[in-house]
């Protein structure tokens, strides 16, 4: 480690959404090991807290979400003789990730500003929604250094855009910009920089404004059936679909709309 003992990651909860910030903008929030222990820290209160319902994942400054891997801890460690990883995180610190937490029930939205490369384009990947600057900038440039994209960039990006369009950014390492990603269905918004915050702010009022558990059945069914076949996808069980239809909240959504009112989400 190199003795600078700050934290890593800011982590705000306020109004029912978790607000997970990067912190380390004078290397473009790159992520060293200490980074990844506090943001499993994190991901398990997300996970764990009743009360909240939304989490925004975004980078400090404005320079960068993240550059990914703090590739100079890594070179450090090739010099300890510390094992290079591959694809996943397994046995390494911080262990499962957000992009290996793919039991994660609640929605994650990234707030993307400025550069998103390497493990900070994976982690984007990894949540359910991206709001983005137009000054945006999304990479995958390990081929380029000799490396893999470990933390599901080679797995995810192929399954979200054309495989062709795909295999062009990871084979080469270039640059996607904000507009391209757009277009690839990539992102589910691109503001000029100085909307950004209110952009995610809608977002946010949006997901809130949703029941609870019925966001959480949908992103289950929804992450679990997209590679089986369809018949297996009515077929299969889901723990917060069957939460949701016994709930209070699947009571008070219909009635709610028949006493032409806004519903009251419990939660249970």
């Amino acid at each position: 480690m190199n003795g600078d003992e700050r934290p890593r990651v800011r982590y705000e909860k306020k109004d029912h959404v978790a607000r997970i910030t990067l912190d380390r903008p004078a290397v473009l929030n790159a992520m060293d090991l200490r980074m990844h222990e506090e943001l499993a820290a994190v991901w398990d209160d997300v996970e764990s807290d009743d009360e909240i319902r939304v989490a925004v994942l975004t980078g400090a400054g404005h320079r960068a979400f993240s550059v990914g891997q703090d590739l100079r801890e890594r070179s450090r460690l090739d010099e300890q003789g510390v094992p290079r990883t591959s694809f996943g995180s397994r046995g390494q610190p911080g262990w499962p990730r957000l992009t290996e937490r793919f039991r994660l029930s609640k929605p994650v939205l990234a707030r993307v500003d400025g550069y998103a490369l390497g493990g900070g384009f994976e982690l984007a990947l990894a949540c359910d929604l991206i709001v983005a600057s137009d000054r945006a900038v999304f990479a995958l440039p390990e081929a380029r250094l000799g490396l893999v994209p470990g933390a599901g960039g080679a797995f995810r990006l192929a399954r979200q855009v054309p495989l062709k369009a795909a295999m062009g950014y990871l084979l080469t390492g270039r640059r996607m910009t904000a507009a391209e990603a757009l277009r690839f269905g990539l992102v589910n918004q691109v503001v000029p920089a100085e909307e950004l915050d209110d952009c995610v702010a809608e977002w946010t009022a949006d997901l809130l404004r949703s029941a609870p558990l019925a966001v959480r059945a949908i992103k289950e069914a929804v992450m679990r059936s997209v590679d089986i076949p369809l018949e297996e996808a009515f077929s299969a069980s889901y723990e917060w679909e069957r939460r949701r239809r016994h709930s209070e909240d699947a009571v008070e959504g219909p009635r709610a709309f028949a006493e032409g009112r806004s519903p009251r989400w419990l939660g249970r």
